[in-house]
């Protein structure tokens, strides 16, 4: 089997969605992309590491793109392999587990990395493994700290989908439990003990009356949130628990480090009595857009009608390229909203517009 990374876009991605590639398991479509890189593009240095290719030209221009995407996908919900419709709007649409996240902005790349002859940007390409399971097995994350210097560039777009709009930047995350203690007794002599479930209330109390902060970065409006994510108590039912605990996930603007925005937390519960516990969190990644490498991308979509300029709500991997003081948006086609869902499609129409926007910024051409 091959894939043909000149075929229409459309096409690539009907191709990419028809080989599963559930995380972890993303062999298949790990050696079909690293093939059609090596012989159906010219001018590209091409490495494997892992299940993470990468391929990068080497011309001497005096810019370097980033175009990142992941090839795995959420566990298939019988909706592999793909197919097209016609939806109610009437717009021709193609069905399947990954179809928007993200394996039409990973066939964007592939096309334009064996078509575009001539870039006025030296490219990189990277398509990585396990980004929709635990950090700890991120195939990017595993480039960043094995082979960094394939990261380095002047701007990185990643392909997670975004409708077609320039999504800049990402909100960071942090996940803090909050634990309280009482005294456990039997249920029918509650008054002997002290209920830690009870407890909880001051806390979800505060978090039903918080609101949410707004910045704005570059034109791109944040906007902050505090919620509790689990709640777990209880021994038996007919115990009054010593034990409660829930688990807080504040999404903070990039203007905020973690350090930050841990203290932010700690200040919304001051004065209760808890224990405070972080554990997990990840930076946000600053918009960029005055980046001339950004403000060109930005130039390209607007000549196409494209989308514009937002926020992206949420976190991604563009913040590993922020930390390191590049400046990175996602970019392509596909509504966020239905990514991982059974029912997961992407109009064509925005296959065909994403990769025509991109064509543009990567050979500068005016048309």
């Amino acid at each position: 089997m091959t894939i043909d990374l000149r075929a229409d876009p459309i096409t690539l991605t009907a191709a990419l969605v028809d080989i599963p590639s559930v995380s972890r398991d993303e062999l298949a479509i790990t050696d079909l992309v690293e093939q059609a890189l090596r012989e159906q593009t010219s001018g590209f240095e091409v490495l494997r590491h892992g299940n993470v290719v990468l391929a990068r030209t080497n011309r001497g221009l005096p810019t370097r793109v980033v175009l990142a995407g992941h090839l795995d996908t959420v566990p298939i919900a019988d909706n592999v392999p793909g197919h097209f419709a016609v939806n109610a709007a009437g717009e021709r649409v193609l069905y399947g587990c990954g179809s928007v996240d993200m394996k039409s902005g990973d066939a964007v790349f592939l096309h334009l990395a064996a078509t575009v002859a001539e870039p006025v940007h030296d490219l990189t390409l990277i398509f990585y493994d396990c980004e929709e399971i635990a950090s700890e097995f991120n195939g990017l994350g595993h480039i960043e700290r094995d082979l960094p210097e394939w990261l380095a560039g002047d701007l990185a777009v990643l392909g997670e989908p975004s409708g077609g709009w320039i999504e800049a930047g990402c909100q960071g995350t942090l996940r803090v439990r909050l634990s309280t203690a009482g005294v456990r007794a039997h249920s029918a002599r509650a008054w002997l003990g002290d209920n830690a479930i009870h407890r909880l209330a001051p806390i979800l109390q505060r978090l039903a009356d918080y609101r949410a902060r707004e910045v704005d970065i570059d034109g791109c409006v944040y906007r902050e949130g505090l919620s509790a994510v689990r709640v777990f108590g209880g021994v038996a039912g007919n115990v009054v628990p010593d034990a409660a605990e829930v688990d807080v996930n504040f999404r903070f603007a990039p203007d905020r480090t973690v350090t930050q925005a841990v203290e932010h937390v700690r200040e919304v519960f001051d004065g209760l009595e808890l224990t405070f516990e972080v554990t997990d969190s990840a930076p946000g990644a600053l918009p960029g857009l005055t980046a001339p490498a950004a403000k060109d991308l930005v130039a390209s979509v607007n000549s196409h009608g494209g989308g514009g300029v937002r926020a992206k709500y949420g976190w991604t991997d563009v913040s590993r390229f922020a930390a390191r003081g590049i400046p990175a948006v996602n970019f392509g086609p596909g509504d966020p909203n239905l990514a991982h869902k059974r029912d997961e499609h992407v109009p064509v129409d925005q296959i065909t517009a994403v990769t025509a926007m991109l064509r543009t910024y990567l050979t500068g051409s005016t048309d």
